[in-house]
């Protein structure tokens, strides 16, 4: 076999072209960013993302709320399980 002819040098060009095609095809398919023309990165565009970036900020704001009323509760529970019994009976007094 020469080492020196043009079907040498055609073989290594189309084996880079068909790893480069693999490899290019692998990334895309499972959602990595792909080099573009201009060596700019190119991801994997989600139309509903931001509506999906909404719904999770408001669900977030809305757990936070619910933690922190969840919070308040367990403080009171906390401080009438560990006063007096005496002090607990004093406070639902004063009450009426």
């Amino acid at each position: 076999m020469s080492w020196s002819g043009p079907g040498f040098v055609i073989a290594i060009i189309a084996i880079s072209t068909f790893g480069w095609l693999a490899s290019t095809w692998i990334r895309a398919k499972h959602g990595y960013p792909v080099e573009n023309e201009w060596s700019g990165m190119t991801g994997k565009a989600d139309p509903a993302a931001n509506r999906k970036i909404e719904l999770l900020t408001s669900e977030n704001e809305r757990l936070t709320g619910q933690i922190g009323r969840l919070e308040e509760r367990i403080a009171v529970l906390e401080r009438i399980a560990t006063d007096p019994a005496e002090r607990t009976a004093r406070d639902i007094d004063s009450l009426r």
